[in-house]
């Protein structure tokens, strides 16, 4: 039986946060979505992961349809709680293709997680690179003593530094919410299941809000 954490202050602002985040916006468009992933995670040595993600976006023609995505990460711990890294994605729908260098620090303490990430986005429909900062806060909250239940909180938004193409957004572009929960299959194997509400801001357009499940299933070896 799942047991709430205490304090219990720190559970509630959690919930009150992802209640808060699936609040719809107020003259945007809105769209479902559904998401998968799989993951595979590799401790190459003491200080290194090397991750392997592959993901399908199933999404309305007006976002651009069904999306396929491939992403290789390398993450190297120089201190306790402190990793660098980057890695290459690519990104595969009808309307254009993406290929995405991309470098991250990221923070741990306790339940929190804290990355910055810094992506280079070459489309093949721009001449230019489009640059964007990514900043992710995520807590982890172990629901029981087996901490086999853990609640998943985060938020990210996304900058764009520059216009790769006349009609790209500058500034605050996207927003994501999550709240869901992750639990392990076997010693190997966790799965997790969130709820996440994205927000793309747009310049004289109302907002495009995606509800999107996302269940994802991430081998550890």
């Amino acid at each position: 039986m799942l047991r709430r954490l205490r304090p219990r202050h720190i559970l509630d602002a959690l919930i009150s946060a992802g209640l808060l985040a699936a609040s719809p916006a107020l003259a945007a468009s809105q769209e479902n979505q559904f998401w998968t992933s799989e993951s595979l995670v590799v401790q190459a040595s003491d200080a290194d992961i090397v991750s392997l993600d592959l993901s399908q976006r199933f999404r309305q023609a007006s976002s651009g349809g069904e999306q396929q995505t491939a992403r290789i990460t390398i993450d190297h711990r120089i201190a306790k709680a402190v990793q660098i890294g980057g890695g290459i994605a690519f990104f595969r729908s009808d309307p254009e293709q993406e290929m995405r260098l991309f470098q991250q620090l990221t923070l741990t303490r306790g339940i929190w997680l804290s990355r910055t990430r810094i992506e280079q986005r070459f489309f093949d429909t721009a001449d230019r690179a489009s640059w964007r900062l990514r900043q992710r806060v995520q807590a982890s909250v172990p629901l029981d003593r087996a901490k086999r239940w853990t609640l998943i909180a985060a938020t990210e938004l996304m900058f764009h530094l520059n216009r790769a193409r006349p009609n790209d957004k500058l500034g605050l572009a996207v927003m994501r919410n999550q709240i869901g929960l992750r639990h392990p299959i076997t010693r190997a194997l966790d799965a997790q299941l969130l709820y996440m509400r994205q927000q793309s801001f747009r310049d004289g357009r109302p907002d495009a809000v995606a509800h999107i499940p996302w269940l994802t299933l991430s081998w550890k070896i």
